[in-house]
């Protein structure tokens, strides 16, 4: 839905979530992304806390942190609120609005 500057998701990535009990891993690919990967565990209020890494398509290897805090919409599809930052290159900050789909 949206991302800041220094963001690679965009409107094309998708993400693949699972989730066993307080845990969530996603892989992710598209836009500017290669593939991507990313391992959270859910503190009680729900939000998750991530570590991500990722290859994007310029071949360089990036990774970050994120505190992703998730809306149950009115349709009952997902909205997860970011804040994240990467741990290498430039360590920029920035914040993301990541919204599920529905696939039939």
């Amino acid at each position: 839905m949206s991302n800041t500057p220094h963001g690679d998701v965009t409107g094309e990535t998708q993400f693949v979530y699972h989730q066993r009990g307080d845990v969530i891993w996603a892989t992710y690919e598209d836009g500017s992304v290669r593939f991507g990967t990313l391992v959270a565990a859910m503190d009680s209020s729900g939000c998750l806390d991530m570590r991500y890494n990722q290859v994007s398509v310029d071949g360089s290897l990036q990774t970050g942190v994120c505190l992703s805090c998730p809306e149950l919409l009115a349709d009952g599809r997902l909205r997860l609120h970011e804040q994240w930052q990467w741990t290498c290159g430039d360590f920029s900050e920035g914040t993301s609005v990541v919204e599920e789909i529905t696939t039939t």
